[in-house]
């Protein structure tokens, strides 16, 4: 099975879930953990995806932030803070961004509570810029409760659509498309897309890849996340 088929099968279509079918590609790691990761080897091997995974490097690139009018670039953070990273848009119909922009979100507010704000950046990265202004992300941060003022969080704004594919495709892994929003009368085109969060440690590794991100389970997210900071 090649990276991106299998990748296509944890692909959100409509309400959600991952096809069951890629289940004979995953397997078990090995004991030992990968080199520069804190966290030991996660249950299922994602080694075979398209996008990067556990003891990968964190791709590197640089997209604007339309909110503080600053370009943000990934190796800033290295060797200053972990990554948690994620890709939506505002206009999803199903539910399944709003819960990728959750979980960051429950990291960020324990983050505050504990004290570890400033050791994390949350990155969430649309796909969608062309109906993704900065005022429309500015309204979807109060509506999802994302605390903009706490200076961890960065909404990515790619400078185009064709942008934003190229991004994503080569940084990722992940083909991003418009499709006819033939069911719903209120949008013009929608997106299939992957529920795909990133944990990165403060040197750049990948320690986790979620690629069922709406169902990834918070309290566990919020204890890999934990883990990685506090190491």
């Amino acid at each position: 099975m090649d990276r991106r088929t299998y990748l296509r099968s944890f692909a959100v279509t409509g309400t959600a879930a991952a096809a069951t079918a890629s289940a004979g590609c995953l397997g078990v790691f090995g004991d030992s953990g990968a080199e520069g990761t804190v966290l030991g080897p996660p249950e299922l091997d994602l080694s075979e995806a398209s996008h990067p995974s556990y003891g990968d490097e964190m791709p590197d690139f640089t997209v604007p932030d339309p909110l503080t009018g600053e370009d943000v670039s990934v190796a800033d953070f290295e060797g200053e803070r972990a990554v948690l990273w994620t890709s939506f848009y505002t206009n999803c119909p199903d539910g399944v961004c709003p819960a990728l922009i959750l979980r960051l979100r429950r990291a960020q507010a324990f983050a505050a509570e504990e004290g570890y704000g400033d050791d994390i950046a949350f990155l969430a990265q649309t796909f969608d810029p062309e109906r993704d202004t900065a005022a429309v992300l500015r309204e979807y941060a109060g509506q999802q409760g994302v605390d903009l003022d706490a200076g961890n969080w960065h909404f990515l704004r790619p400078e185009s659509y064709e942008r934003s594919q190229e991004l994503m495709d080569e940084q990722f892994g992940l083909v991003i498309e418009k499709v006819d929003a033939d069911h719903n009368e209120n949008l013009e085109y929608q997106f299939p897309h992957y529920g795909l969060i990133i944990l990165a440690n403060e040197r750049g590794i990948v320690e986790r890849a979620y690629p069922r991100g709406p169902q990834t389970d918070i309290e566990r997210l919020v204890s890999d996340f934990e883990q990685v900071i506090t190491a």
